[in-house]
Formats: structure tokens, sequence, C-alpha cells
């Protein structure tokens, strides 16, 4: 998970690992995104588009030209919601776009569906 925002890289974070069981990493810029993603070698990427210095279009073409990270499928968040901006990077050749306000009890779901993924069944219990 790439995002500026410590607050949105935890929420993200907690519900992933909660409720999908992935291991979630966090970088908080491009760069050490990009860093990170060639050490770990990570199933996916979940970045968000809006960061200052790289941003997260620059970021995943940085990431496309990269050997160890070419075919890493990225996620892209963002808070951009009119048609030709979600237009515009769905032709970036990104996973998915997910869009910022964001259910972090549905993002599980999300990412699951378009990798292809099961997730594992959950058992609640209310007392």
């Amino acid at each position: 998970m790439i995002d500026d925002e410590e607050d949105i890289r935890e929420v993200i974070k907690v519900g992933l690992e909660s409720i999908a069981g992935w291991e979630v990493i966090t970088a908080s810029s491009g760069a050490q995104g990009i860093s990170k993603a060639k050490d770990d070698a990570p199933d996916a990427i979940l970045m968000d588009v809006m960061m200052p210095e790289m941003d997260g279009l620059s970021t995943f073409e940085l990431l496309k030209g990269i050997e160890e990270t070419k075919g890493i499928p990225v996620f892209l968040l963002t808070a951009r919601a009119r048609e030709s901006d979600l237009s515009s990077m769905a032709r970036t050749g990104c996973r998915d776009i997910l869009t910022k306000p964001f259910d972090p009890l549905a993002m599980p779901d999300q990412i699951a569906i378009a990798m292809g993924w099961e997730l594992p069944e959950t058992k609640s219990e209310i007392i």
C-alpha cells in the first residue's frame, strides 16, 4: 500500500490484514514503494494517485519499466471520480481503480474479485 497519508495506510492495512488475512507492506511515497516492490515482490500493489513529489501514475509508469516489478498488478486509489479521470486511469493498464471515500470492509472483496482470489471464510460471533 503506497500512500502519503499515514491514516489511510493504517486503515487499509488493518482492513486487508484482519478481513482477508493478507500481509500488507506500506510505503509513504512512490520512491519508497518502488524500492519495497523490488525487494519484496508483492502479489499486488495498491497506491494513491495523488501524492507529493511523485504521484501514483508516475510511480506506476516507473514500475512498468523495471524488470522485477513490471508484472505486478497495480490498483489505483483516487478521489477523482469524474468519468474522464477514471477513463484516463483505466487506459494505464492498472488492474482496477478504487475510489475515495472507500469502504475498508468492502476493499478486500474488490481486490480479490479483480485478482481472481478467494477470501477465507470469516465467522462472526455476536454476544
